[in-house]
């Protein structure tokens, strides 16, 4: 890239770890400021990386910051996100984009009408994994796809989350939490989706903290726990997903994709780059395979660097804004249909994001 985009980080949470841990890769990505409403918090960050801590209206009036980096809590995106916005600045989020479609629409619309970029997690899609899978799919590697399954489950975050409250409030819970890495996906290998069905449920177990400074704090739960979902895609392949809090142990397959000649046991969406396996009548036992396509070695930040790229060359960023919100729209229309027992139908829709290609970086590609 001719010059890397400046950065401001609102939110310095747990997750803001694993992006200064993967920073230093990204050429195209240059840290100046962070702010969080724990400014002992903020302080202690800002230091140990060696940026500035500012106050969140400082940063967002910060003449230095192009685009906000969102990694607070999902109640809280789109109020960030649109003072970002509006103090003319790009803005990457953390998933889910908002905790509603509704919410939603307006941030993406002004965005729009003033020429600025909005992009969100997950970018898990863009590395070697998923994007291996998809090569192997678009080649036609197991014929036609035919439907696809996804089971993710645990007994619950707060097994390991020094503050797990906020996964049990709206914009949490399994579906809105852990979902969007696997819909994500599913979007990304097989099209948009056009109807959707589901049910959801919580169960009556306590909850509390086991670990950190609230250890033994109760948990309240104000979300469903354990979800199931049918999705039809536009292509006609169906796809069912299973998120959960509630499961313990389970043998279930995490991600496969069935076709008319084989199966691709799709790596965990939640990660960038684990092996992809196939299974083909012509080579009947499961086979790994080697990449072929993503970025390599990549972190979370890579969608970000891909969207700073993007920037400079005017082509469109793979982790878009429409794709997550397609994404929103899916859960949204899955608690719907659980609540109201019948089959809902989108009116978003989204184009397949660009493929990465083998050996590409964000700052080529």
């Amino acid at each position: 890239m001719g010059s890397a985009l400046n950065i401001g980080i609102i939110g310095v949470g747990t997750i803001s770890a694993q992006y200064f841990a993967e920073f230093p890769r990204l050429k195209g990505l240059h840290v100046v400021a962070v702010a969080d409403i724990n400014e002992a918090r903020a302080a202690e960050v800002a230091a140990e990386h060696d940026v500035d801590v500012l106050t969140v209206d400082a940063l967002l009036a910060d003449p230095r910051i192009d685009a906000v980096l969102n990694l607070t809590i999902p109640v809280a995106h789109v109020d960030i996100a649109m003072r970002a916005l509006r103090a003319g600045k790009h803005v990457y989020g953390e998933k889910p984009l908002a905790l509603d479609p509704d919410e939603a629409a307006p941030m993406l619309e002004f965005a729009r009408e003033h020429g600025l970029r909005v992009g969100s997690a997950p970018d898990t899609v863009l590395g070697t994994g998923v994007q291996t899978a998809r090569a192997l799919l678009d080649s036609g590697s197991v014929g036609d796809p035919v439907a696809a399954a996804v089971h993710w489950s645990s007994p619950g975050h707060e097994l390991w989350h020094p503050a797990p409250q906020f996964y049990y409030q709206p914009g949490g819970g399994p579906l809105f939490d852990m979902a969007p890495y696997y819909l994500t996906t599913l979007v990304t290998l097989l099209g948009p989706v056009i109807r959707v069905s589901g049910v959801a449920t919580r169960s009556n177990r306590e909850r509390s903290i086991a670990t950190g400074d609230e250890a033994g704090s109760s948990v309240p739960v104000n979300v469903e726990t354990h979800v199931s979902a049918i999705l039809e895609h536009t292509n006609g392949v169906t796809s069912t997903l299973t998120v959960s809090f509630e499961v313990w142990a389970s043998r279930a397959p995490l991600f496969e994709i069935y076709g008319t000649k084989g199966t691709i046991a799709v790596p965990d969406p939640n990660r960038f780059s684990d092996q992809v396996e196939v299974w083909t009548v012509d080579t009947p036992e499961w086979t790994k395979m080697p990449i072929s396509a993503g970025y390599a070695d990549a972190g979370r930040g890579v969608g970000l660097a891909d969207l700073a790229h993007a920037i400079e060359t005017g082509r469109p960023h793979r982790a878009s804004a429409e794709l997550a919100f397609h994404v929103l729209e899916i859960m949204d229309a899955v608690l719907r249909a659980a609540s109201e027992h019948r089959v809902v139908e989108l009116t978003s829709t989204v184009a397949r994001p660009e493929p990465v290609p083998f050996g590409a970086t964000p700052s080529t590609w």
